[in-house]
């Protein structure tokens, strides 16, 4: 290809000629013609690159680089998807594939770790949110687009990589070796802390997740009555949109869970949640901190814009942003920032993220020992307890507090909802005796 023919195309595509009209072409079109001086430079610059560059490089190989560029240059989440990265994209939604286990973007030139995901090498190896990876082996990240550093930590199963690491309070980077493995995301799982309460993890939304915490829900209800429930948002990178509409419809009478805004006419949507709370307004708590992202983020927005859960954590990633992924080819696309996505009151949570209602910092929280203090039942010639109650460990989750002291505040939390909710029965149960009573 010549650089006169290759202007030529420039300037045919700049007329409509060229391009196939898509919505997004459409949407240039109507802004009115291209910038030819700025075509025109490109030209320029293509050809001397062409010509003058040390190695030879195909045409196709240059417009790949040109348009990775062109996306690189929008936001840390506008990627163009080459084949083995639209694969991977289409194999971490259906829940399985083969790496590390991160979820990363970019930022001033370098991969950032969104969340590692649970049971991954990267979460095992200790890798956390904000990480900064600044090698991969003895290869600076830096000038790397997204696609090819998540191209280099893809890899067969059981093969190692080495990862310099950059991370907040730390003197200096550290080296931190990976073998990778088949990530299969459990996209839910649930279990009881105590008799009553039940917890939820969420480690992605997937296509599937709504349905699956469906499931969790009629199981733990199947099992026993539900006095509290921990939703766990922590450290998921989100996934799915329609996903998290549905896991918050079931928390929700109604209402609006989320909606968007774009510049394309199609990207303003209102996402409605279902019209039954199926959990009939249980109290709930969900747990997010730093990790927690894009979908998370709209979950845990609604639910507290609708006043129907207590957020409690630290504040979330503030990833606000819609990316549709928009195929161009059988093997390839483009996945482009296309809306922002607001809570119910109208909340941005780009770049702010969700604050919770109740700051919980992760500690490492210990114990003091009371073991040795004496009590009334120690002392010698005591008086028996006359109902012949004998103590019982009223504190079974009390491990909590020195393994998860995020989660034992949230079961704290939901045991003094419960409480009150009884006291408050008793208090409308005696005045309406008494109201029966005066009759």
């Amino acid at each position: 290809m010549t650089h006169h023919t290759f202007s030529k195309l420039l300037q045919a595509a700049s007329l409509g000629g060229l391009l196939s009209l898509t919505p997004l072409a459409l949407a240039v079109e109507e802004r009115g013609e291209l910038p030819l001086d700025e075509l025109r430079t490109f030209a320029d610059v293509y050809n001397q690159i062409r010509v003058g560059y040390v190695e030879e490089i195909d045409d196709s190989k240059l417009l790949e680089y040109a348009i990775q560029g062109m996306l690189m240059g929008l936001d840390p989440h506008s990627v163009y998807l080459t084949k083995d990265a639209f694969q991977d994209l289409q194999d971490t939604t259906s829940g399985e594939f083969s790496g590390l286990g991160l979820e990363v973007g970019m930022e001033d030139g370098y991969v950032k770790i969104i969340a590692p995901i649970d049971g991954s090498p990267a979460e095992k190896a200790g890798l956390q949110t904000g990480d900064i990876i600044l090698k991969l082996g003895k290869v600076p990240i830096k000038g790397m687009s997204l696609n090819q550093a998540i191209e280099k930590m893809r890899g067969p199963k059981g093969s190692e990589i080495e990862l310099t690491i950059g991370r907040s309070g730390e003197s200096r980077p550290f080296q931190v070796t990976l073998v990778r493995d088949t990530i299969q995301v459990a996209s839910v799982r649930n279990r009881w802390l105590e008799p009553g309460y039940g917890y939820i993890r969420i480690a992605q939304f997937q296509g599937r997740t709504g349905d699956d915490v469906a499931k969790a829900l009629k199981k733990l209800a199947d099992e026993q009555e539900i006095k509290g429930l921990v939703l766990d948002l922590r450290n998921n990178p989100g996934g799915v949109l329609r996903a998290s509409v549905d896991v918050a419809g079931l928390f929700m009478n109604g209402g609006t869970v989320v909606y968007t805004e774009g510049r394309l006419a199609n990207s303003d949507i209102n996402y409605e949640a279902t019209a039954t709370d199926s959990t009939n307004g249980t109290p709930l708590v969900v747990l997010i901190n730093g990790g927690s992202a894009s979908a998370s983020e709209i979950v845990a927005g609604a639910l507290q814009d609708q006043s129907r859960a207590v957020i409690m954590g630290t504040n979330s990633f503030g990833k606000g942003s819609v990316q549709t992924v928009l195929p161009i080819s059988e093997s390839r696309a483009v996945k482009l920032t296309t809306a922002l996505y607001f809570t119910p009151n109208g909340r941005s949570i780009q770049a702010e993220g969700i604050e919770p209602d109740v700051q919980v910092e992760r500690a490492k929280v210990t114990t003091i020992d009371s073991s040795r203090r004496i009590a009334e039942r120690d002392l010698d010639g005591r008086l028996d307890n006359g109902g012949g109650n004998t103590p019982v460990n009223k504190n079974p989750s009390r491990e909590l507090l020195s393994t998860d002291n995020q989660l034992y505040e949230a079961l704290t939390l939901l045991k003094g909802i419960n409480i009150l909710g009884r006291r408050d029965q008793n208090v409308t149960r005696k005045d309406a005796t008494l109201a029966a009573g005066d009759s």
